[in-house]
């Protein structure tokens, strides 16, 4: 994972559709399954901005700029079904959307604007990272392990999530949409 570095009074955050129960047990498992060492570090989520840094005094700012956005989306259904890979561009297994990628897209689009703006390395793909960095024949596990997987949920919301010193993703704050 590309992780910015930081500097005194600053926050590195994400944001993303946290993956609800019972999924996020069965994802979780099966990242760890695949030897993954941030498998305890980040719960399962779709990605809508990856690690930013910002300095805390803005951290308001942000999420007024965050609620705005919420505010302007309504609520929509997430499927999830199968499998796929970044492979041989990025070692990443993934669980793919079947359904809600135009949303998750729009709403991407309207985060990563105004404070949140930055170049992308790779174009946004919605997805389910389920092993990452981890040798091919962990990454081949993992695509196996859940090929036949399926889910379907509501997303009303999406979360701020902070980068602690040891590593781990925190939920800071929520956003509902469609309010």
């Amino acid at each position: 994972m590309n992780i910015p570095d930081r500097a005194p009074g600053q926050v590195r955050i994400g944001i993303a559709v946290a993956v609800p129960e019972p999924y996020a047990g069965r994802l979780a498992a099966a990242r760890s399954a695949a030897g993954d060492p941030l498998a305890d570090l980040i719960p399962p989520h779709i990605t809508l901005l990856g690690p930013t840094v910002i300095d805390q005094s803005d951290l308001d700012k942000v999420r007024d700029h965050l609620d705005h956005v919420a505010a302007s989306v309504r609520p929509f259904e997430v499927h999830l079904r199968g499998t796929a890979t970044f492979r041989p561009v990025s070692p990443v297994v993934f669980v793919a959307l079947a359904q809600g990628i135009a949303e998750c897209e729009t709403i991407e689009s309207r985060v990563r604007t105004g404070m949140l703006a930055q170049d992308l390395r790779f174009n946004y793909h919605p997805h389910v990272t389920i092993a990452h960095e981890v040798p091919d024949d962990r990454l081949d596990k993992a695509y196996e392990a859940l090929r036949d997987f399926e889910a379907r949920f509501e997303v009303t919301s999406f979360w701020q999530y902070e980068h602690g010193d040891d590593g781990v993703w925190r939920p800071q704050c929520e956003f509902g949409l469609g309010r």
